[in-house]
């Protein structure tokens, strides 16, 4: 019976460290976002 809650806390520690590595991975990728934006700003259009 033991194998089965080593088993279950091992899947909830896996289940919250990729819930954690996804918050990291949305913040990186809205800062990375944040600064395209910022760094190359729209060319002006010809007409």
């Amino acid at each position: 019976m033991e194998k089965k809650s080593e088993t279950a806390s091992r899947e909830e520690r896996l289940a919250a460290k990729l819930r954690e590595n996804l918050k990291r991975r949305k913040v990186q990728a809205r800062a990375l976002d944040q600064d395209d934006k910022a760094a190359l700003p729209k060319a002006p259009t010809r007409s």
